[in-house]
């Protein structure tokens, strides 16, 4: 990710643990063919790679067949977005081009962006053991630890194999089965609710 995990902290790039890079990869069979917000200090070494500021990751069209993402977990002030963006991305994606995609997030299952772009739209999550989850800082392992619990979410249809790689890693969920259900007392059309002339002209 690209962005610092509050808006105070936006100097620091807090990359995914190796542990996770790995099963990341070995579900994806090897290779992450897109990382949309990655930084100079990313190990995942995805085949394409958006970083900013030259690239904005979510004003760029992710036809990709798989896809990892750790998005910026704060809000980003100077492009007015937050991690609702990132995950509405996630799934429309999947729904537009049936990418197979994996998203390492915060458990905030009461917010409105998980009722959005998780439930009813993911088709599995791996609340991960670990009580606090050590990302790198600017690429480095400084032993300090997330202040939140953390979950990897998967738009996908193998429920078998997410399940066979993340088990290891946590308590893994299938929701698929809320994609008929009503999520909460509305559901609000899913949306990136940012303007993107480029991405409207592929997605009408």
């Amino acid at each position: 990710m690209s962005a610092g995990r509050t808006v105070n902290s936006q100097n620091q790039s807090w990359g995914t643990p190796q542990k996770y890079v790995n099963a990341v990869k070995k579900f994806f069979g090897g290779e992450i063919s897109l990382d949309p917000c990655s930084n100079e200090y990313s190990i995942v070494k995805a085949q394409t790679e958006f970083l900013l500021p030259k690239t904005d990751g979510l004003r760029e069209i992710w036809n990709y067949p798989t896809i990892y993402v750790n998005p910026p977990y704060g809000a980003d002030r100077e492009r007015g977005t937050t991690i609702k963006n990132w995950l509405a991305k996630c799934a429309i994606s999947h729904r537009d081009f049936h990418s197979e995609i994996l998203a390492l997030i915060p458990v905030a299952t009461n917010t409105g962006h998980w009722k959005q772009s998780v439930f009813g739209q993911a088709n599995a999550i791996c609340f991960l053991y670990d009580t606090r989850l050590k990302f790198l800082e600017n690429g480095l392992d400084t032993g300090k630890g997330a202040p939140m619990s953390c979950a990897m979410i998967y738009w996908g249809i193998n429920f078998e194999k997410f399940y066979d790689v993340f088990i290891e890693y946590g308590a893994v969920v299938e929701i698929s089965s809320l994609k008929k259900a009503k999520i909460a007392n509305k559901r609000k059309l899913l949306t990136l609710d940012f303007d993107n002339e480029e991405y409207a002209q592929h997605h009408t």
